[in-house]
């Protein structure tokens, strides 16, 4: 991502705030869903907003200057709070990723109404393609069943009782590993997430915005 920074600084500008947005959404549902379900701290804590500043982690926010891969600083839950915690953790943690594909319908939506208006090879048509591309990836990247990740607890929230103690340390044992192994370019110079993941992605992104449209 940093190398548009040097050759295209509008579009690097634009994947950023693009970004930031996507993660925005995304943390602050959490927020949002912590409080409804009788969990106070992340709006005591001001991350009821959708400032994108209250939910950058420096680290996260870094990378993703850097590599266009990173992270928001993640929502304090005290399960403590919650009447059913496994059950409300679950929906904790599925608020965020619907948040983002829900934005990602809408902002498609509302692109699709505009190009009556404006051409679709515009700078606006750009913003609003990598608003919903970006939020495609944030939504379904975080339904991976791993650690830290999202996936996880909606996981533990919709397994047996029988079941949860035994996932639960397969994935805070294997998670790391695991991950690794979805990432590292072991087939063709791809990795087995790219091979999977990226073709979910376009058909999420076709289906909200069919390719022909995209060819006029």
């Amino acid at each position: 991502m940093f190398s548009y920074f040097l050759t295209d600084p509008s579009k690097f500008f634009i994947l950023f705030i693009s970004l930031l947005i996507a993660i925005a959404i995304h943390e602050a549902s959490h927020a949002w869903m912590a409080n409804r379900c009788g969990d106070p701290t992340a709006r005591l804590q001001g991350r009821l907003t959708l400032n994108p500043l209250a939910h950058l982690d420096p680290l996260g926010t870094l990378l993703l200057l850097l590599i266009g891969f990173g992270w928001g600083k993640p929502v304090p839950v005290d399960i403590y709070n919650l009447d059913n915690p496994r059950r409300d953790s679950a929906i904790i943690s599925l608020s965020g990723p619907a948040a983002n594909l829900i934005l990602a319908l809408l902002i498609s939506l509302i692109w699709r109404s505009m190009l009556f208006f404006i051409p679709i090879n515009s700078t606006l048509s750009f913003i609003f393609l990598t608003l919903i591309r970006l939020n495609i990836m944030l939504g379904l990247f975080n339904l991976i069943p791993l650690h830290p990740l999202d996936g996880e607890k909606i996981l533990i929230g919709i397994l047996s009782h029988s079941k949860v103690a035994e996932v639960e340390e397969f994935l805070s044992r294997y998670s790391l590993p695991i991950f690794l192994f979805l990432i590292l370019p072991l087939l063709r110079g791809q990795s087995l997430l790219n091979l999977i993941f990226i073709p979910l992605i376009d058909s999420v992104l076709n289906f909200l915005i069919p390719i022909g449209l995209l060819q006029k």
